[in-house]
């Protein structure tokens, strides 16, 4: 039986998959002693082409094709790190949140492989892996700092002041910035993936063109609404009738992003000036719309600010962020690795309780 390394002996190599929603993702990651884990490779498959002609992610066809990419994925990884699967220390995978059906793909595969190599397993929170993705990137921040995460399903607020060290300091009340998108898109007959479409469109139009609401913008508060957001873009498409002209349809898409941008970024700044930190990181898909960075760039020069994103590559779903976490925790010392090769998910699950 192979022994887990100690954080003071020689280098550790861990595997990492996700397969939370419809991204499979692979990656291999290791560290020797107190260093920065580093990434040595990754494999991504997306499912989005497959997606598309329903309009959205279909759980059942999302866990089927995971099952088909995952060891391909995993091999390829292998391949490019240079390493045989006996070098590996650990396998780490996605927990949760996520579908079902998809999670169980990933937790049943990384397991079976650690059984296979008689290594220990390490269970990761999706958004755990999201959070800590900028140590990935060329500019790492440094804790503490707070963070704005922003994807398909999550928008929260958190402090951060250490690895599994999480404050909420605020999140969605109902649909997340992401869903805002999405569900934005949908109205404007851009299918899916909206967010993406809907960021393209808005670069030909007037965000200062249709009157959108802001919710819960002048609130004190740091809690996220955008239902209403989507509501109000519903009601403004339909008075452009039922063939409205293609500028029409841009000045609404710049519109809404700007909306959904300000909002985004003025609770990140007030949750910054409550805290009395100067540092923020941004992850999670939404992260990469390049109207919010350059937002949030500028009000960071500003006011003297730090803002710290994920590599773009590394903004959507991928198996580079869990391997991270998975290492970054055992460097903390927070992950104690199983032997059971037992494993459950978990669809719903509170980054706070992780």
């Amino acid at each position: 039986m192979k022994k887990l390394p100690s954080a003071d002996q020689r280098a550790f190599t861990l595997l990492g998959v996700e397969s939370s929603c419809d991204e499979t993702g692979v990656a291999v990651v290791a560290f020797e002693g107190g260093s920065a884990p580093r990434l040595l490779a990754h494999a991504l498959y997306s499912q989005i082409q497959m997606h598309q002609a329903f309009g959205g992610v279909v759980p059942e066809l999302a866990s089927r094709d995971h099952v088909r990419r995952v060891v391909p994925l995993a091999r390829q990884a292998m391949q490019e790190a240079g390493l045989p699967l006996s070098a590996l220390d650990a396998v780490a995978y996605t927990q949760g949140p996520g579908l079902a059906g998809a999670l169980l793909v990933g937790a049943g595969v990384a397991c079976a492989l650690a059984a296979s190599l008689d290594r220990p397993t390490l269970a990761v929170h999706h958004l755990e892996g999201h959070l800590l993705s900028p140590f990935l990137s060329a500019d790492p921040p440094e804790f503490p700092f707070v963070a704005l995460l922003v994807s398909g399903g999550h928008t929260q607020l958190m402090r951060v002041d250490g690895v599994g060290r999480y404050e909420l300091l605020g999140e969605t009340i109902d649909d997340a910035a992401g869903e805002a998108f999405d569900k934005s898109a949908k109205v404007l007959g851009l299918g899916y993936p909206g967010g993406p479409a809907l960021a393209r469109l808005a670069e030909q139009g007037d965000p200062a063109a249709v009157a959108l609401p802001r919710p819960l913008l002048h609130q004190a508060n740091h809690d996220f609404s955008f239902a209403g957001l989507k509501t109000a873009v519903m009601l403004a498409h339909k008075k452009l009738g039922p063939l409205p002209a293609q500028q029409d349809c841009a000045d609404l898409a710049a519109s809404t992003e700007a909306a959904i941008v300000e909002v985004l970024v003025t609770k990140s700044l007030r949750a910054l000036k409550a805290s009395g930190l100067k540092r923020l990181v941004v992850a999670g898909g939404v992260g990469a719309n390049a109207s919010l960075r350059r937002a949030l760039n500028e009000a960071a020069r500003r006011r003297g600010l730090r803002v710290h994103y994920p590599e773009l590559h590394l903004c959507t779903d991928n198996g580079a962020m869990i391997a991270m976490a998975a290492a970054m925790r055992l460097q903390a010392g927070l992950s104690v690795p199983d032997r059971s090769y037992r494993f459950d998910v978990k669809p719903r699950w509170d980054l706070a309780s992780a």
